[in-house]
């Protein structure tokens, strides 16, 4: 085939272009932003376009199929040239699914956890020798791409999310893959983030679920009341349904074993999120054929997906995590997760906020009290992002205060003051949980791990 992409310079977009043209498809692509990896892997493929802009001129009469990325417009001339010339238009989950209508197709989908349920099952499959095909949000240890689709296999993994295919396709991406098996992790509303009303949100989840394909198994989270809540309003649908809850657990020294019959399995990883993604992807892994003492075997060297309270650094009896923490549910049980693994540690726990949002008192009224099992909490807000220079900083600090109402408690709105704070700060005896609703905008991790753990 001759497959154009139309903002080829996407995560996923190059991934699969790359993967076309080794499947021996003739491929071509615009953009007119193409940033780091990207560039490098399409480079490297012979597939960088020459000239950054769109070109309605590389599309002819002979190109078979445009797959078109989230980045293009409705009205990008390349579309309106494709249209012209009525050749079929794809998002990347539709064409995603073309490739894949013969293969099982594994979907896990979900508010938190999607990532790392799969990064999981993928884990156990990979180390298992099973040859599968994937499509995932973020790059996974052991695995260099973002997709893989190879014609041989009979399996593919989907991390499937629930926003737009595209500009011109407003469904939800995992609408369209049409699961033989599909997990829902967690449901959960933010009205602070989410574009669409909570009705509409929970909505697409009914729907995700009316997809899968008839004696198809939906599993679900039932420790979740909303996961619980879209099960019991697509009751109609004839599939299986197989729900899995937090398993039982013990930690001994700094190490959580999780029960299993009459053993109890060491694990590298901690926390009831963590520990309840296990249960999910036990559970896909079940119904693709895999045994439970293969499972168990494979994932006791599961580390963590990327910013899962992941292991950072450790010294002197002190260690080092990093998380995201997208609601205060979630800063608060990854609080309680690692208090829980190392008891007699104290806790510093920084959370780094997005700018703007910790202006709007609604949003930070959500995380009263959110610290409260943290020893030293530290709210960071880089206050030198903001446009609008009248804010007054005392009583942005003091709303915060007020807000977290912390016994030990500190707002710092400088990178170069998080610094500082982190060099000063006696590490003798604490941990450090790092957490940040947005990208750790300016902050290199190891660096401040290396600044904690060093002034013992």
């Amino acid at each position: 085939m001759r497959i154009h992409f139309i903002a080829i310079g996407g995560s996923i977009m190059h991934n699969l272009a790359i993967n076309l043209a080794e499947q021996g498809h003739q491929v071509t692509g615009s953009d007119d932003q193409i940033v780091e990896p990207s560039k490098s892997h399409l480079l490297a493929a012979g597939l960088l376009p020459k000239e950054l802009g769109w070109f309605p001129e590389k599309l002819n009469e002979d190109i078979d199929a445009v797959i078109l990325g989230m980045h293009a417009e409705v009205n990008n001339p390349e579309l309106l040239r494709a249209k012209e010339l009525a050749v079929k238009i794809y998002s990347f989950p539709e064409f995603v699914f073309e490739q894949s209508v013969d293969k099982i197709r594994v979907v896990i989908a979900g508010t938190y956890g999607k990532t790392t349920i799969t990064s999981m099952v993928m884990h156990v499959l990979k180390k298992l020798g099973k040859s599968f095909d994937y499509l995932v949000g973020a790059q996974l240890e052991g695995f260099d791409d973002l997709l893989q689709l190879n014609p041989e296999n009979k399996l593919i993994i989907i991390e499937g999310d629930e926003y737009f295919a595209s500009s011109v396709d407003r469904q939800s991406k995992f609408l369209m893959y049409k699961p033989n098996i599909a997990l829902i992790s967690g449901v959960e509303w933010d009205h602070f983030k989410m574009l669409i009303s909570e009705q509409d949100y929970y909505k697409q989840f009914e729907d995700f679920v009316r997809t899968i394909v008839p004696k198809g198994t939906l599993i679900y989270n039932k420790d979740d009341k909303r996961t619980r809540d879209v099960v019991e309003h697509t009751m109609d649908n004839k599939i299986n349904r197989h729900g899995y809850k937090l398993p039982e657990y013990t930690i001994n020294k700094g190490v959580t074993y999780v029960h299993v019959g009459q053993e109890n399995i060491p694990l590298k990883i901690f926390g009831k999120h963590n520990l309840s993604n296990i249960a999910g992807a036990f559970t896909v892994c079940e119904w693709v054929g895999v045994k439970r003492d293969e499972f168990y075997a494979a994932i006791q060297d599961f580390k963590s997906s990327i910013r899962y309270l992941e292991f950072v650094a450790s010294q002197n009896g002190s260690v080092v995590y990093q998380d995201f923490a997208h609601t205060p549910s979630k800063l608060r049980s990854s609080i309680h997760a690692v208090k829980e693994q190392f008891p007699n540690q104290a806790l510093v726990t920084v959370i780094e906020l997005n700018t703007y949002d910790s202006l709007d008192h609604q949003f930070i009224e959500q995380y009263a009290n959110s610290m409260n099992e943290s020893d030293f909490a530290v709210v960071f807000v880089n206050i030198s992002l903001i446009k609008e220079k009248n804010i007054s900083l005392g009583n942005f600090t003091e709303s915060l205060t007020v807000a977290f109402n912390h016994p030990s408690f500190r707002v710092i709105t400088q990178l170069s003051d998080l610094e500082v704070f982190l060099e000063d700060f006696k590490s003798n005896g604490y941990n450090l949980l790092f957490m940040s609703s947005n990208n750790n905008n300016g902050v290199n991790m190891s660096s401040f791990a290396d600044k904690f753990l060093r002034n013992f």
